[in-house]
């Protein structure tokens, strides 16, 4: 994509649709957080997760996220990039990994979208490899992108259309990941 300058970036909303506003944002990290509330708040469990939000697409979905869980819980932190071709699988590059460990514990990783899923197929993985009991893939937004991905979602927050979105924790050009609700933006004006 061309270089993206700072005063276009209020252009990008001016022909954008809102898929899904903040009320119905809210209630799907609600019933995402009554899920994960309804397998690990038990007084009887001694199994006390890890989780991990993927930064930074996740730091607003794992924000609003965590104070709604009523299990006592380790956080921590990942930050994986692709680098190359994503069509063609770019190499995963791990920039941050967990500071935790994850040796037979059950990880609950956090992220905004899973959309072709190679990245999340391979965090999985990874933790999975460096010893992990089970890994929970928590996405707050499953684009619909009608072909199979590597990896599925365990718990998922919103479907969405298989277009460009932005807002809550989303970004184009990286802006507009404060956005309370969830915004689709025309590809013309991604591109323009």
């Amino acid at each position: 994509m061309q270089d993206f300058h700072h005063n276009r970036a209020r252009d990008l909303l001016k022909n954008a649709e809102e898929i899904f506003d903040q009320e119905a944002v809210q209630t799907a990290v609600a019933r995402m957080a009554g899920e994960l509330n309804a397998r690990f708040d038990h007084p009887e469990n001694q199994e006390f997760p890890l989780v991990l939000g993927v930064m930074g697409g996740a730091v607003v979905f794992t924000g609003n996220l965590l104070p709604q869980l009523t299990f006592p819980l380790e956080f921590d932190y990942i930050h994986v990039s692709r680098y190359g071709d994503e069509d063609k699988g770019g190499a995963v590059v791990w920039k941050v990994i967990p500071r935790s460990n994850v040796v037979g514990r059950t990880v609950i990783v956090l992220d905004d979208i899973l959309d072709e899923g190679e990245t999340l197929a391979h965090v999985k993985q990874r933790l999975l490899d460096m010893g992990a009991a089970e890994v929970i893939l928590a996405v707050f937004c499953d684009k619909a992108i009608g072909k199979a991905k590597p990896v599925t979602a365990d718990i998922i927050g919103i479907t969405i259309p298989n277009r460009f979105v932005v807002g809550y924790g989303m970004d184009a050009y990286g802006y507009w990941r404060n956005l309370p609700g969830l915004w689709a933006i025309r590809t013309e004006d991604l591109n323009s």
